[in-house]
């Protein structure tokens, strides 16, 4: 795999490759049905958003829904899988943005990383670390870097010693040492996922 002789270069990120080096980037063309699953998983435990997306499921007969279908389910049927009020209007703002505007994983396609990013957190309760966690996990984009995310900023810390102390200091710090991993920016942080949910506490 390519990736792993380039972000071997990196010293501190050489020994998690060297034990884990199996990750994949798979596509997922139903970009709407992914959008909403990671809002589901917002501030959740995985297991409690696996559970809520499973019961999302179960609404559509555990069959994939399109946009349509999605507008379709009524709000309070929504709440009682275990959705939150805004995370309701979430998923229907998602689901009405791609039946208006289409966010298909061909016309996606044709955007960089940050064009995609502009365009999907135009809609109402999408950020940029939701859209980035679709670039990596359903369009496949192997060079992303979330820098916005917890467990990384954790990993980085543990890993590189960067002090948390100062919010602006540490993301600059974290994307000068991000910026020797391009072009496979995604793949270091599926190793720096998977350092920080195995190191010993």
């Amino acid at each position: 795999m390519p990736y792993t002789e380039h972000l071997s270069k990196d010293k501190k990120l050489k020994p998690l490759i060297t034990k884990h080096s199996k990750f994949k980037l798979r596509k997922n063309k139903n970009v709407c049905l992914r959008l909403c699953a990671h809002i589901m998983s917002q501030q959740l435990n995985i297991k409690v958003a696996e559970v809520i997306f499973n019961r999302f499921l179960d609404l559509f007969d555990g069959k994939n829904p399109a946009p349509e279908q999605i507008l379709e389910i009524k709000p309070e049927t929504l709440r009682s899988i275990g959705l939150s009020n805004a995370k309701v209007s979430y998923v229907h703002n998602v689901a009405r943005f791609a039946v208006e505007k289409g966010m298909d994983e061909k016309k996606l396609s044709k955007m960089s990383n940050e064009e995609v990013i502009e365009y999907l957190t135009e809609i109402k309760g999408i950020g940029r670390w939701t859209v980035e966690m679709v670039l990596m996990f359903t369009l496949a984009r192997p060079d992303v870097f979330a820098i916005d995310d917890l467990g990384i900023q954790n990993a980085m810390h543990k890993l590189y010693r960067i002090d948390k102390t100062d919010k602006k200091k540490m993301k600059a710090s974290m994307l000068r040492v991000s910026e020797k991993w391009s072009p496979f920016r995604t793949y270091a942080c599926l190793h720096l996922w998977h350092y920080k949910d195995n190191v010993k506490k």
